[in-house]
């Protein structure tokens, strides 16, 4: 009697510790909620969606996402790392959601779930102002271009140099900061990446970098992003919906402007991405 009665006390302790876990897993919302915070990750080294300025990280990741804690009644506490490590800690539960943002492909949106876009990603060529050897995209062959490491951009630029007749010295980078130093530098011809980002760089520093159009990539938007499974889809439902509503009432484009000098007219979801 005394082993069958402690048999059923472990089997209903193991019962009660599975529910426990399977209840916490599946209420992420209402963990947020009542921790009254959502931890976002990212890296800072991605003007002006996310970087440091005089000792500040601001963006226009972080006035989204104010925006968004205001929708949803909670603060936002920011978990900040390089761009190769912020998708295993999403996965390890370091944070709630990725802001990034990330270029929204077919191959990530197997693996995760993406917000409404917040920008156009369509990659361009950043170039040294003045430099008479690049006046397109295709100009770029044979040259050493800078991108970023583990990237979707870093996967166009491939692309793209295997249709060109001299195949792109591609340098990888683990943040554009680096690589924009190297191309102020001399030691990289440009480096690619996506326009709203190069059109940034390049209006804060005038004569020093020039864009070069038309982009290259295929269109392509920017979205926020989330584990992609039951347990998490209450709390990225409710990202979605206050972003709709930012966008609906105008704040996304005032933040777009502000930060880009124009707003983007972007779907509200991406259904089939072009690549």
């Amino acid at each position: 009697m005394r082993k069958n009665s402690l048999l059923k006390g472990l089997v209903g302790a193991v019962f009660l510790f599975g529910a426990t876990i399977s209840a916490h897993a599946a209420d992420t919302l209402a963990a947020v909620k009542a921790a009254g915070t959502m931890k976002v990750g990212t890296e800072t080294a991605f003007a002006p969606f996310d970087f440091i300025d005089a000792g500040e990280h601001v963006g226009l990741n972080v006035d989204l996402f104010n925006e968004i804690g205001k929708e949803l009644g909670v603060k936002i506490e920011w978990v900040t790392l390089p761009w190769d490590g912020v998708f295993p800690a999403l996965e390890a539960g370091k944070f709630d959601v990725v802001a990034g943002p990330a270029t929204i492909t077919k191959k990530r949106m197997e693996r995760y779930r993406f917000t409404p876009p917040l920008a156009e990603a369509t990659i361009a060529i950043l170039k040294k102002a003045g430099d008479q050897t690049i006046s397109k995209p295709e100009d770029i062959a044979g040259k050493k271009i800078g991108v970023g490491k583990a990237t979707a951009q870093l996967d166009q630029l491939k692309e793209f140099s295997e249709a060109l007749p001299t195949k792109v010295d591609i340098r990888e980078y683990p943040a554009f900061t680096e690589s924009y130093a190297d191309l102020a530098a001399g030691r990289i011809a440009g480096v690619a990446n996506s326009l709203p980002n190069i059109a940034f760089v390049a209006k804060q520093r005038e004569g020093t970098f020039e864009v070069v159009l038309p982009p290259f990539g295929k269109k392509s938007y920017f979205g926020f992003i989330g584990l992609k499974d039951a347990d998490h889809a209450p709390l990225m439902d409710a990202i979605d919906a206050a972003m709709l509503k930012i966008k609906a009432d105008g704040r996304m484009a005032t933040l777009q402007k502000k930060w880009f000098g124009a707003s983007f007219d972007t779907p509200d979801s991406v259904k089939d991405p072009a690549f």
